[in-house]
């Protein structure tokens, strides 16, 4: 029998030795050195609120395509989804899945890590104090969030939604869920210290600037509260007037986003835009033609000249419309860094001239002041000034004694909600201004909800089928519960 070479047993021998100190920990190879095995509930907040900036603003047609419903922008190639043909590209599944997975979990997660943190005895660590803001701050963004989502389906998965281990959740009554919203928003004011910190830089959104939330969440709240308005007046006008004082009382308080300038933390109007080098969307006729009628000083900020020098020209919604032939959404917008507004001063001073005739009391100036200071806003925000503000409210088709309030507001609303489709979507859902008209090739009515995603059609059925029948039908016609 030939005797194996001394090279091969010296080699078997390294290899035994190999394997028996491997045997003391196997487990240590699932390790990654590099990679945090715990990961803070701050970062998770940062996430949550960097997804929410992208999701809200994005013009991805798959995602968010409110700028093409409520009619600022119009299609060129593809103009399915101003057609409201919503189920080609599954919109309200990834609208879902984005709200839900991406925002509201990482949300849940950080607010439960965050607080079982342990109290650290340092002076200006992890006290009581300190703990309880950046607990109330995430659920302030939670509400945010779960009302983009139940505004838009209406009945929805909540108290179930986040359990991993119920596959198929329950539907809640939308009214229950938005009541629900204004509790914990209540809860959270209450429990926000401005004499203490909180996040830091960690907050994308105000860099842990507890009194800044708390102007923030009263902004919500007198939003949520309008909402309201012609379904259950009393507990609009109760939530109205306990906010309105505390809400943003100039542009300086304004929810501004900043992206970056280095992918993938850039503004995704860029990433659509500019980086994918697309040319998909052009501004409609809806709009510029209402700006150019009130020679409105917001046209330079929003859009450029079309063809001919000197005039603003849009394109027709639904069409497909050829690009060259149309003015375009200004290179300002269009780069990296162009910030986002999840909220506003603007919206604030429209909400508080829609309360004064409502009859709220909110105890600072007429409606017609309030309504100013709105477009104002607005105007000065997009680079315009009060002297040009003045003068554009002067003109007898912008100024308020010249037409119904609902007009007036629903229309300048509409227009200082250029870029924030979503909440244009919900305000001319209440006030029915602008008078959005379906264009011809649509296969329905202008939505006023989605459809629920089709895959809960197969994976929740039995809840699926009852929350849809519960709503009066999973149609796109189907109004929500705060809708007269």
């Amino acid at each position: 029998m030939k005797k194996p070479s001394i090279i091969k047993l010296s080699i078997l021998g390294l290899v035994l030795i190999v394997l028996a100190s491997c045997t003391k920990d196997m487990t240590k190879l699932n390790d990654n050195p590099k990679g945090p095995a715990v990961v803070p509930g701050e970062s998770l907040v940062s996430q949550a609120q960097a997804n929410l900036a992208n999701y809200y603003t994005t013009p991805d047609v798959n995602t968010n395509i409110f700028e093409l419903i409520m009619q600022y922008w119009a299609e060129t190639t593809y103009p399915q989804e101003t057609q409201y043909i919503l189920v080609d590209r599954n919109i309200p599944r990834f609208w879902w899945q984005a709200l839900y997975t991406t925002i509201l979990k990482n949300l849940e997660t950080a607010k439960q890590l965050i607080a079982a943190e342990d109290i650290k005895p340092v002076p200006g660590a992890q006290d009581p104090s300190t703990r309880a803001n950046k607990v109330a701050i995430t659920e302030i963004c939670e509400v945010y969030t779960w009302a983009l989502l139940v505004n838009t389906f209406g009945n929805i998965p909540y108290t179930e939604a986040l359990d991993f281990t119920k596959a198929t959740p329950k539907y809640d009554d939308q009214k229950t869920v938005f009541y629900a919203l204004t509790d914990s928003l209540d809860a959270a004011l209450a429990q926000l210290d401005p004499s203490g910190i909180s996040f830091g830089t960690a907050d994308l959104l105000y860099g842990g600037n507890v009194t800044s939330w708390i102007k923030f969440a009263n902004t919500l709240k007198l939003r949520m509260g309008m909402q309201l308005a012609d379904v259950d007046p009393a507990k609009a006008k109760t939530m109205v007037e306990a906010a309105a004082p505390g809400a943003f009382a100039s542009n300086a308080d304004n929810a501004l986003f900043k992206f970056l300038a280095v992918p993938p933390n850039t503004n995704p109007i860029w990433t659509n835009l500019v980086q994918s080098n697309r040319d998909d969307f052009v501004p409609t006729n809806t709009l510029i033609n209402q700006m150019n009628a009130g020679e409105d000083p917001r046209l330079s900020a929003y859009f450029t000249f079309g063809p001919n020098d000197g005039v603003y020209v849009g394109g027709i919604t639904g069409n497909g419309n050829t690009y060259v032939n149309f003015s375009h959404v200004t290179d300002a917008i269009k780069v990296p860094t162009f910030p986002t507004l999840l909220l506003d001063f603007a919206e604030v001073q429209f909400f508080k001239a829609e309360a004064v005739e409502r009859g709220f009391n909110i105890g600072d100036g007429d409606a017609r002041s309030h309504y100013d200071s709105a477009v104002t806003a607005s105007i000065v925000y997009w680079g315009g000034s009060a002297t040009d503000a003045a003068a554009y409210l002067a003109k007898p088709g912008v100024s308020y004694t010249t037409a119904t309030w609902q007009e007036r507001i629903g229309v300048q609303q509409w227009i200082a909600y250029n870029l924030r489709g979503f909440d244009a979507w919900t305000s001319w859902r209440r006030l029915g201004w602008p008078k959005i008209v379906a264009p011809s090739s649509a296969i329905s009515a202008t939505p006023v909800r989605l459809t629920y995603p089709d895959n809960e059609q197969t994976l929740n059925e039995t809840n699926w089928t009852a929350a849809s029948a519960a709503i009066g039908g999973d149609l796109v016609t189907t109004k929500l519960f705060w809708m007269k």
